[in-house]
């Protein structure tokens, strides 16, 4: 897929738009990942690799990729029981390396075997989850750190408390910014005033109104706190961006926990990866399709170079793949642009963006967050009936009460379950309801009988009435398991004469190879069409 310019205007407005959404989330997931002491650069240089490099390599139109609050817990555990970071990095440029062999072998065609009503579930729940995780941001309490997404936070809280907490430390300058952004934001989109001012999406405007109210506040009882701005690491000189950088140690290839902790990295980040560009194809307005086992390649080459130098490992993300989509997105050079916003930014207006207050991109946050878990798509799956309402519900309770993996595994566990339902209802159908002695029954079996339809055949024919004749049509399938042909061979052998019922076989042809049923032989009547 080749770079074009042919909608520049509208990538670069989502670009920026994605480029302030990313900011503040690269600079949390770093801190949640590392440490409130530790210095967030890792997670900036993985917002950039995955903006500038797999915004390249990947065939998706619209997905972003970045540091992801889902492999906090992993890199938490993996630097604890590795001890040093250097030796973390080893195992994410493993990791990336696993990535790309799992591309080559073409491991990324599993995504397809999810549902869309789970696909559409797991977007709906992060959409509820950053929705109930920006309020306490909104309100200006700041103790979780932005991007953190699970619902028990490493405080000890959980999403519903933080929020009923939050409301203790009520900042009224926060509340009056986020409130006053929401209003432009919302403006800025009902009237498409963006289409009139060129250059001007909305969620710029909101940060810039944002900043001179933060520094009109100033002295004032609505002034905001230093811990409530994005807070980018500011360079005094060329040195002190030289030395941020880290690289991995390779002496430490021969340690098997290192082997571990990046087959484990591997898994996780290729599965969200492979789920997010799922989504975000389910969220493009073009209904374009990405390229999964592509999708593993560029990942793997992102994470090998993110910890080459120093990055944290990445994997597509949903937030800042809805903000791009939302914001206009046409293509991936929107991804490649905000990128390069994010290393402009490092480099030259570190002091300028620090003075962004976290409530006007809580309020960014809140829109996409209400937009993904939007109640017309809760009512579109509740009119699709209950075989497509509870998993897209379950994915949702799972996504928000656990985390994404689990909530998507939830969904699917209640789709193959709803399946095998359906699947045993369907092998087979009477044609009278009620059974009576000496009636003339015929017992039509589906296109395709499997094992899985065995239990549920068996227990009809034990309870079909003695003294009638049966008929077991078989004309219009194509397939039955040799365990169900056993089945049938054993009822019409014993079962069928104790209760006197005179069966008739119909359609059993020699692609079943009857002749090698011995129960079957002597009761068969082959009926050719």
């Amino acid at each position: 897929m080749s770079i074009t310019t042919k909608h520049l205007k509208s990538d670069l407005f989502s670009g920026l738009v994605v480029f302030l959404v990313a900011l503040p989330l690269c600079l949390g997931i770093a801190l949640g990942s590392l440490g409130a002491n530790a210095s967030p650069f890792p997670g900036i240089i993985s917002g950039i690799i995955g903006g500038i490099l797999i915004g390249y390599l990947s065939k998706s139109h619209v997905s972003v990729s970045g540091p992801a609050a889902g492999l906090i817990a992993i890199i938490v555990t993996a630097i604890g029981t590795l001890k040093q970071f250097d030796v973390f990095l080893l195992a994410v440029v493993i990791a990336g390396v696993i990535q790309l062999i799992l591309g080559y072998l073409k491991s990324g065609s599993l995504a397809n075997f999810i549902p869309n009503n789970v696909i559409e579930g797991m977007l709906a729940g992060i959409g509820i989850s950053i929705f109930l995780k920006q309020l306490p941001h909104a309100f200006g309490y700041d103790k979780d750190f932005e991007g953190d997404d699970s619902f028990w936070q490493p405080d000890g809280e959980n999403t519903f408390s933080e929020i009923f907490k939050a409301l203790d430390y009520i900042s009224i300058g926060a509340v009056t910014i986020c409130i006053i952004s929401l209003i432009l934001l919302v403006l800025w989109d009902k009237y498409k005033i963006q289409d009139k001012i060129k250059f001007m999406p909305g969620a710029l405007i909101a940060v810039i109104v944002s900043i001179l109210l933060n520094i009109t506040f100033e002295g004032t009882a609505f002034e905001i706190r230093a811990e409530h701005l994005v807070n980018l690491p500011v360079f005094n000189s060329f040195d002190d961006f030289v030395n941020v950088f880290v690289f991995p140690d390779f002496t430490a290839i021969t340690n098997y926990q290192v082997w571990v902790v990046a087959a484990t990295i591997a898994i996780v980040a290729s599965v969200e990866s492979l789920l997010c560009i799922e989504a975000a194809d389910r969220l493009d307005p073009q209904k374009r399709y990405s390229d999964p086992n592509n999708e593993l390649k560029a990942q793997g080459l992102g994470n090998i170079l993110s910890g080459l130098i120093g990055g944290l490992p990445m994997t597509s993300v949903v937030v800042r793949s809805s903000a791009n989509i939302n914001a206009g997105a046409k293509t991936k050079l929107s991804a490649i642009i905000h990128g390069v916003f994010l290393l402009i930014s490092v480099i030259s207006i570190p002091i300028v963006l620090n003075k962004i207050p976290l409530a006007t991109l809580a309020a960014v946050l809140l829109l996409i967050g209400y937009k993904l878990a939007s109640p017309k798509l809760f009512i579109k799956f509740y009119k699709l009936g209950w075989y497509q309402f509870l998993p897209f519900l379950i994915t949702i309770i799972g996504v928000v009460a656990i985390d994404l993996l689990k909530g998507v595994l939830l969904g699917l566990l209640i789709s193959i379950f709803i399946i095998l339902k359906g699947n045993l209802k369907k092998a087979y159908s009477f044609d009278k309801e009620e059974l009576h002695d000496g009636d003339k029954i015929i017992v039509k079996l589906a296109q395709e009988v499997s094992f899985l339809n065995k239990a549920a055949i068996k227990e009809s024919l034990q309870e079909l009435p003695a003294n009638t004749k049966v008929t077991i049509d078989a004309t219009e399938t194509v397939y039955i398991d040799h365990d169900v042909i056993e089945l049938i061979g054993e009822f019409c052998k014993f079962t069928s004469i104790e209760k006197n019922i005179t069966i008739k076989l119909k359609g059993f042809d020699e692609q079943y190879n009857l002749d090698h049923h011995e129960s079957l032989k002597h009761i068969t009547i082959k009926h050719k069409s």
